[in-house]
């Protein structure tokens, strides 16, 4: 435990599920924690005690990625977690591969609709063509994009060609009709009458659209990426939208949250349920001023393209999937700044964009 985590509340301490278990958390409301094949190793899902039309079931909220370990895992929940209860929705936060993946299975499993904002609905669509594009992850697009932005190894950017595939091997199919949320919706999902209206909080800069979710009664929140208590959620600039300036977004989506009491109870998609929501926000504030900062510094001494503020940012290896993010994360930062007008933006004669001190 790092000493920012000191300053969160684990109601739970250490302990956590088992793959094919759950863990009670709140009334009705149930943690899984699926494995992951990545240096992030895990996600953490949700199943929520439920009553639809009359029907009493599950709501499940994000799903995994498409993989037979976690299919087996999710048959074992089936068969011992669900109280002898159907599945009565999916909900899925974001269009990310470890929440959507294995959305097209659930709902076909049980034959219910998935739930899910326009934005991250879209992209995942585009995302699953199985050619890259829009995807930070690999493809002829991303190779592209990083090679413009500093990265110029031969084989790195061959090895990011070659993962033109990686996103729709993960989430090789999506459902075809979906239930849309939006910013303030009311989402009905509980047993309780009295504690079952969970409030859509939708967030930018992580995903297109992001939807969390906030109980008021129970003082709850599904918080998916936006919110994690021991990492910030990766912010990146994509292929796609290249001129993007995503972490301004984040940050002003974090505000959203500091409505919300400081005792809240945040549930996320990484890491342990913790308290002390408004602690976290600010450090998550202050994580990324001192990020802006070691930026702006390294930018007025000279030229920097987004592979040189990975080494001022990061100061460690990466194999190629991480990459991938911190490059994205580099570029955000610098984005930011260039935005601001605090950094001018010019293309040398490599090819490649640097950034300077305006």
């Amino acid at each position: 435990m790092n000493a920012l985590e000191h300053q969160l509340q684990y109601p739970y301490g250490e302990q956590m599920p088992a793959p094919g278990t759950r863990q009670e958390v709140a009334p009705g409301v149930w943690w899984l924690r699926m494995p992951l094949p990545f240096a992030l190793d895990h996600i953490n899902l949700w199943l929520v005690r439920d009553r639809i039309e009359g029907r009493d079931g599950w709501t499940v909220i994000d799903c995994g990625i498409t993989d037979d370990t976690i299919k087996t895992h999710w048959e074992t929940i089936f068969a011992n977690g669900l109280d002898g209860l159907p599945v009565l929705r999916v909900l899925v936060t974001h269009c990310h591969p470890d929440h959507v993946g294995l959305a097209h299975w659930l709902c076909e499993r049980w034959g219910v609709r998935l739930w899910m904002s326009l934005g991250d609905y879209m992209s995942a669509r585009v995302m699953g063509g199985g050619n890259g594009v829009g995807s930070n992850a690999g493809g002829d697009f991303a190779a592209s994009h990083f090679a413009r932005h500093g990265l110029n190894d031969p084989d790195s950017l061959e090895k990011l060609r070659a993962r033109r595939s990686y996103y729709s091997t993960l989430v090789p199919a999506l459902p075809t009709q979906y239930r849309r949320l939006m910013e303030g919706d009311i989402v009905v999902m509980g047993d309780d009458p009295a504690a079952s209206r969970w409030r859509v909080i939708t967030g930018f800069g992580h995903a297109p659209e992001h939807v969390a979710l906030f109980n008021a009664e129970r003082q709850v929140l599904i918080s998916g990426d936006m919110v994690l208590p021991r990492i910030s959620t990766n912010v990146s600039v994509f292929d796609m939208e290249p001129e993007a300036n995503p972490l301004a977004l984040y940050l002003s989506s974090l505000r959203r949250y500091e409505e919300l009491p400081e005792a809240t109870l945040v549930l996320p998609s990484h890491g342990r349920p913790f308290r002390n929501l408004h602690t976290r926000l600010r450090q998550l504030h202050e994580h990324h001023a001192e990020r802006l900062a070691e930026t702006l510094e390294a930018c007025a001494g000279k030229p920097c393209s987004a592979h040189d503020i990975v080494g001022v940012m990061f100061r460690r290896q990466f194999d190629i999937h991480q990459m991938t993010f911190a490059m994205g994360e580099a570029l955000a930062h610098l984005h930011l700044l260039w935005h601001d007008g605090r950094l001018q933006r010019q293309t040398d004669d490599d090819g490649v964009i640097r950034f300077r001190a305006a």
